[in-house]
């Protein structure tokens, strides 16, 4: 089958692609498709903190993230041990906690709402991007498109095609949902708060422990997990699950009673690479923020930049893509990314006690005028210009 846009990955970023795309230039919208190897909503682990430039953008694409189930952690705390700074946002939420089957079925249903098709339970084999198109091989046939857009996360067939060589910075992840409290018995205190904790860095485990109220099927619920860089992997460090397992054990929880679940999580680096001629990366497959691992609104904003590539290209007449990954730098999205990026290296290398100590306790002005200039309201840094006119696609 000939298709002149084919998205592979029906998640945040090949969705928030298409949507874009047909925000923009409307013409493209019936020559998009999109292919998902699983059947909505399906499985995935994350723990669906949505922050504001999320919400940001879904509200320019006109949709209301509202209609999601959810839980909304009015502050967040940023810790060392139990003591740090806490975070509010004056007149609204600090973090909106979604469940990620729920949120992308949701968006999902809005793209084809737009007039966009979207084909489920196709599982994509490889993709081989030729001087006039692109081959998709999946196991219900050969697709050929002009443009591919892999939107197919972390470990994507997308990346490993075009990139076979091409270093992968993963993060290591473990998830744990559990009742909102132990029992009946013990008092709460932790109710509409977002909790990050990086007592585990001076063991090695360059990352921190979350602890996040939401909610499943209706039902009040903690998620809890561990998120670890490996930026520390060369030195010696405990078991992943120690680190939550200790911080569970102080809020009464036993890790032991709870099913724990994994995942990697390829973070961004300056040098990951981002397209070849006919195909480009969204989302997960070019990185997700080093810092936290955090990786929802980073896709829906890497959407947004890699429609405008795609429908210029169009305009142009012409696919090599070698403007997109300069136009992802310079975006508020690619700041942010890069400013991330060597937080990360400073807040996980400089791992003694001490410093975390002095980061997150004593010098939480400093952190935070730092966290507001570079790392949030990206969204509203560098907004795209020249978006094409909706008669001007060809």
């Amino acid at each position: 089958m000939d298709k002149d846009i084919l998205i592979l990955g029906g998640g945040p970023g090949g969705l928030s692609t298409a949507l874009h795309l047909a925000k923009f230039a409307p013409p493209l919208t019936p020559r998009i498709l999109v292919l998902e190897k699983e059947h909505y909503p399906r499985l995935k682990l994350c723990a669906g903190g949505l922050v504001i430039d999320a919400e940001i953008i879904l509200e320019r694409l006109g949709l209301d993230v509202s209609e999601v189930p959810h839980v909304d952690a009015k502050s967040a705390r940023f810790d060392f041990a139990g003591k740090g700074l806490n975070v509010r946002i004056r007149k609204r939420h600090a973090i909106r906690i979604i469940r990620r089957d729920e949120f992308d079925h949701w968006l999902a249903k809005k793209t084809e709402g737009r007039g966009i098709e979207i084909r489920e339970g196709i599982v994509v084999k490889s993709v081989q991007p030729r001087e006039d198109c692109a081959i998709v091989e999946t196991d219900q046939g050969e697709f050929r498109a002009q443009v591919v857009v892999g939107a197919d996360g972390s470990n994507g067939v997308t990346r490993r095609c075009i990139f076979p060589n091409d270093p992968v910075y993963t993060a290591r992840v473990l998830e744990v949902l559990t009742p909102a409290q132990p029992s009946p018995s013990i008092g709460g205190g932790r109710e509409g708060v977002a909790f990050f904790d990086f007592f585990p860095v001076p063991n090695n485990i360059a990352g921190y422990v979350w602890d996040f109220p939401t909610q499943v099927k209706g039902q009040s619920m903690r998620c809890w997990g561990v998120y670890d860089t490996n930026l520390l992997a060369d030195r010696k460090r405990p078991a992943l699950k120690e680190p939550l397992a200790e911080e569970m054990k102080r809020r009464g929880f036993d890790l032991n009673e709870y099913e724990i679940k994994g995942h990697p999580i390829r973070w961004y680096s300056p040098w990951n690479k981002a397209s070849v001629p006919r195909v480009l990366l969204v989302g997960d497959a070019v990185g997700a923020d080093p810092v936290f691992g955090e990786g929802i609104s980073m896709a829906l904003g890497c959407g947004a930049v890699a429609a405008q590539e795609i429908a210029e290209s169009f305009q142009r007449g012409e696919f090599s893509f070698s403007r997109y990954k300069r136009r992802l730098v310079r975006s508020g999205l690619g700041q942010t990314l890069f400013a991330r990026w060597v937080i990360a290296q400073v807040v996980y290398s400089f791992k003694w006690k001490w410093f975390q100590i002095l980061l997150w306790r004593l010098m939480k002005p400093v952190v935070l005028l730092a966290a507001w200039i570079f790392v949030l309201n990206w969204s509203k840094k560098g907004v795209p210009q020249g978006w094409p006119s909706a008669g001007s696609a060809k």
